[in-house]
This record gives structure tokens, C-alpha cells and sequence, in this order.
């Protein structure tokens, strides 16, 4: 059976359910407050009380309570058949809120399933609440970024990955849902009756290369790399996966996920042009690069990213991952530096130099 890799939004259920009018009050009120400093003594010490009574509840309550106290906690379970032994394998994800109360509460949350020896990690993400929809959309785009990475190193690894959306706040939930789509083996909720398990498998969905994202390639990949594109540039790609903050555009939560989840076949591929108007290849460079491995294109699409935002942002962007440097003794006549084509050891090299501005790739070159 394969190790779970379960990722729960975090509410502050724990908190009000079953609380009296007044601490539900204080929650109310001070539930977008970052830290508890700012929140008046006095109230600060209800909260604090209220914290860790629920704590202690925890701490003892018999399993059927623990899923009446928690909604996290109820999903966990419930998928669990109230069951924990032989889950120590398992990976739990909590993802809560950038304020003091739902950090608070995601802690509790963390404390039960640590106290039960499973493994924990707790993400904090800033501006995940709806007050601001701008700084709420660009939160969810880190959200995008972060769990992309580390649900592919956990497919890896051969985990089924499980998306917990019981708990947590309506707007996130929807979000993860469509999240789940790309990236999860299901996505489990309790029905109302508070006792089933309703599971949504992952739909067949695959993004294709073909038609939006293929069309508008380079436009899209500039935006990936926060590069500056030019809003008129962008009229021609479909609003949903843009976000437009006065004179600058990125891609939306959506378009992050379309872009992730279709550049790696694309990456495969070929090398493609280059994203940078700082940056340009050499009918030679074109020439050592064909019929190349997937691996490889992808590695060096990869780095050719890279070198494009150190080219665009700054000289010491991306120079450590990059390896970027002179060449020394002249190995390769007309070339001046070189960069890593990948991160493995040995890897082959990509020459270039320096030319009226742009830097243009001369080589790849397994043996320099």
C-alpha cells in the first residue's frame, strides 16, 4: 500500500465550535490580526485561554470527540476508518492562514497528529485571506508554485496524494478544488451528515500543449519567469489566466497551474526559442542541440530560464544555480563563459559570448 500525502486547509472551527458567544466574538474580530501583540491584553488572554483549553481537550478526548472538535481532524480520520496504526509513513501538509489565530489553530491540529506519530509540516501562507482580492489572488499563486514542486517530489516517490478540503475557508477550498484536478489522486469532504466520506477521483485532465499555452508560448514563459511583458502583448491570451495590477500582468492561480502543468512536456520537446531579447543562438548552438533526450532538453530549457532572468533582472540572479563564468585558457575559441547544461555532476556545458549587448549561445558541449 502506497504512503499518503495528505494536504489540509486549516480553518479556526477549532476554535468557535462550541465556544460561547464572547470568544466567538473575539475570533470574529481579531481573526485577520498577524500577530498577538497587536491584540488588546485582555482579550489577547482569552484567546490564549480559550487555545489552550481546546488543547487539553485534545489531548484527551477519545477519537469520536477529536472528529466532533475538529473538521481537519474529522476528514484525516474518517479517510483514516478511525484507524492510525501503520500510518507513520504517511506525509500531513497544513496550510493555514498568515494571522495569529489561524496559525494557532493549525498548531492544534498539528499537536494531534504529532502526538499520534504521524509526520507534520505546517505552512503559514501570507495573504490568504479575502480582504483584498489582488493580494489574495497572488497568495494563491505562491500556493501554485510551492505545491507544484512538492507534490511532484512526492509522486516521485510513489505517494497517493490526498487533498483534505473538510476544513479551511470556503474561497480556499474552491481554489484547491481546482487544484486537486491537476495535481491530486482525490479530494476527500464529509457529507453533511458529518460521518461519510465523499470522494472525488482525479478527473482524466491533461492540459493540451497544443492550443493555448503552444500559441502564446513565449509570452506565457516570460510571464512564468516575472519577466516584463507588455499588457498589449497580452490582449491576445485569455483573461482567466491573467492578472493585471495597473500597468503589470502575471499569470493568474489558473494560469500557473495550466503553465506548470503543461511546460514539462513542452520542455521535452525541443529547445525553444529563446524567452529573452537579451539573449540569442547561434546557428552553431542550434546545430549541437538537435536530437538530444527529453531529459536533457528539459535540463537546458531549464537553465536557458535562468540565464534569461539573470541576463533581464540583475548579473547575481540565478549566478550559484547557473554555475555561470569565464572560461578560462580559451577551450573554446570565440566563447568567453559558460553554464551548467544541468545540475548533475559532469554535466555538459553551454558556451557563449558577449556581442553588442546580447549574449549569444555558441555551444553545447559535452567535453570542453
Amino acid at each position: 500500500m502506497k504512503p499518503n500525502y495528505i494536504l489540509s486547509p486549516c480553518g479556526t472551527s477549532l476554535l468557535t465550535n462550541k465556544a460561547d458567544n464572547e470568544i466567538r466574538g473575539l475570533i470574529r474580530t481579531y481573526a485577520n490580526f498577524y500577530k498577538a501583540e497587536d491584540i488588546p491584553e485582555a482579550d489577547r488572554n482569552k484567546l490564549s485561554q480559550r487555545i489552550d483549553s481546546v488543547k487539553q481537550k485534545l489531548e484527551k478526548a477519545s477519537v469520536k470527540t477529536v472528529k466532533q472538535l475538529s473538521a481537519e481532524l474529522n476528514g484525516i480520520l474518517t479517510f483514516y476508518e478511525d484507524k492510525l496504526h501503520k500510518r507513520q509513513q504517511d506525509q500531513h501538509y497544513l496550510l493555514c492562514t498568515d494571522t495569529w489565530l489561524g496559525e494557532q489553530t493549525a498548531q492544534l491540529v498539528k499537536f494531534w497528529l504529532e502526538k499520534h506519530g504521524l509526520g507534520v509540516q505546517l505552512y503559514r501562507q501570507s495573504d490568504l485571506k479575502t480582504e483584498d482580492l489582488t493580494s489574495f489572488q497572488l497568495a494563491l499563486s505562491e500556493i501554485v508554485k510551492k505545491f507544484s514542486v512538492i507534490i511532484e517530489g512526492y509522486c516521485n516517490q510513489e505517494y497517493y496524494i490526498v487533498f483534505n478540503l473538510t476544513g479551511g475557508f470556503k474561497s480556499v477550498q474552491g481554489f484547491l478544488q481546482t487544484l486537486a484536478m491537476f495535481y491530486a489522486d482525490e479530494a476527500i469532504y464529509i457529507f453533511e451528515t458529518g460521518t461519510e466520506l465523499l470522494r472525488i477521483p482525479r478527473l482524466p485532465l491533461q492540459m493540451s500543449p497544443g492550443e493555448i499555452i503552444t500559441e502564446h508560448f513565449k509570452i506565457i514563459r516570460r510571464l512564468a519567469l516575472h519577466l516584463p511583458v507588455e499588457i498589449e502583448e497580452t490582449k491576445v491570451i485569455p483573461e482567466t489566466l491573467l492578472l493585471s495590477m495597473g500597468s503589470n500582468v502575471a499569470l493568474s492561480p489558473w494560469g500557473e497551474v495550466i503553465y506548470k502543468q503543461t511546460k514539462k512536456g513542452l520542455y521535452n520537446r525541443k529547445v525553444w526559442p529563446s524567452p529573452s531579447f537579451k539573449l540569442k543562438y547561434s546557428t552553431k548552438f542550434n546545430k549541437s542541440v538537435e536530437n538530444l533526450n527529453p531529459s536533457t532538453y528539459n535540463d537546458l530549457n531549464r537553465k536557458i530560464d535562468l540565464l534569461s532572468q539573470t541576463l533581464e533582472l540583475g548579473d547575481k540572479y540565478n549566478l550559484k544555480t547557473l554555475d555561470f563564468k569565464k572560461l578560462r585558457e580559451n577551450p573554446v575559441p570565440g566563447s568567453t563563459h559558460e553554464f551548467d547544461a544541468s545540475h548533475d555532476k559532469g554535466a555538459p556545458r553551454v558556451c557563449g559570448h558577449y556581442e553588442d549587448g546580447l549574449y549569444v549561445l555558441d555551444k553545447f558541449d559535452k567535453h570542453l
